[in-house]
C-alpha cells in the first residue's frame, strides 16, 4: 500500500505524461511514457547500487541536480502549456520523446525519494536481497506502468476532446501551472 501511494501521488513525471498527452496526444505519449520507464528503472538501479547514497551525500550535488530539473521541468511546462500557440520562441512541433522522459526521471528527485523510501525499507525477503529487490522491482513496475498510462489517457482525452482551441489552451496551460506547483513544492522541500 505505501508503495501504491508514494508512485500515485502527483509528481513531475505523471503531471508531465498528462501534459504530452494533452498537448501531442497518445502516440508522443507513448514515447514520452517510455523514457520515463527507462529513467525510473535506471534510477532504481542507481538507488539499489548505493550510488545515489554517495551522489546525494555531497550537498551541491543536491543543489545542482534540483537546479536542473526545476528548470527542465519548467521547460517541459512552458512547452506544454503552449504547444501550438503562436508564441514564436516556443514554435515547435516536436513532442518530448524517449530522450526527454528518460532525462526527466534521471534528474526527478521524486524518482529518487520514492525508490530511496522503498528499496531502503519494507524489507520482506530477508534470506535473499537480490529476488526481494527484483521483486520489488515488479511490483513497483506494475504499479507504475498503469498508473503513467492512466494519466496519459486523460490528458489525450483533452487532446481529443472536441472543444474549442482557446478552451484547450486553458486546460494544457493548467496542467503546465500544475507541473510548475510541483516543482516549487521540491523547491521548498529540498531548501534548509
Amino acid at each position: 500500500m505505501a508503495v501504491f501511494f508514494l508512485l500515485i501521488t502527483p509528481g513531475p513525471g505523471v503531471l508531465s505524461t498528462a501534459g504530452v498527452g494533452a498537448a501531442y496526444g497518445f502516440n508522443p505519449g507513448i514515447k514520452y511514457v517510455f523514457g520515463l520507464f527507462l529513467g525510473t528503472n535506471l534510477v532504481a538501479l542507481i538507488v539499489v547500487s548505493g550510488l545515489a547514497t554517495v551522489i546525494f551525500s555531497f550537498p551541491y550535488v543536491r543543489v545542482v541536480l534540483l537546479f536542473l530539473s526545476s528548470s527542465y521541468l519548467i521547460y517541459l511546462a512552458i512547452r506544454i502549456g503552449f504547444h501550438g500557440s503562436d508564441i514564436r520562441f516556443l514554435k515547435s512541433h516536436l513532442a518530448p520523446g524517449v530522450l526527454q522522459g528518460f532525462i526527466l526521471q534521471l534528474i526527478n528527485p521524486k524518482a529518487y525519494f520514492v525508490n530511496l523510501a522503498f528499496y531502503s525499507g519494507f524489507g520482506f525477503y530477508p534470506t535473499s536481497f537480490v529476488i526481494e529487490v527484483l521483486l520489488k522491482l515488479l511490483i513497483t513496475n506494475l504499479i507504475w506502468i498503469p498508473i503513467h498510462f492512466l494519466w496519459l489517457y486523460v490528458g489525450v482525452l483533452f487532446y481529443e476532446l472536441p472543444i474549442n482551441r482557446s478552451s484547450k489552451l486553458v486546460v494544457r496551460i493548467i496542467m503546465s501551472l500544475s507541473l510548475i506547483f510541483v516543482v516549487s513544492l521540491s523547491i521548498h522541500s529540498m531548501l534548509p
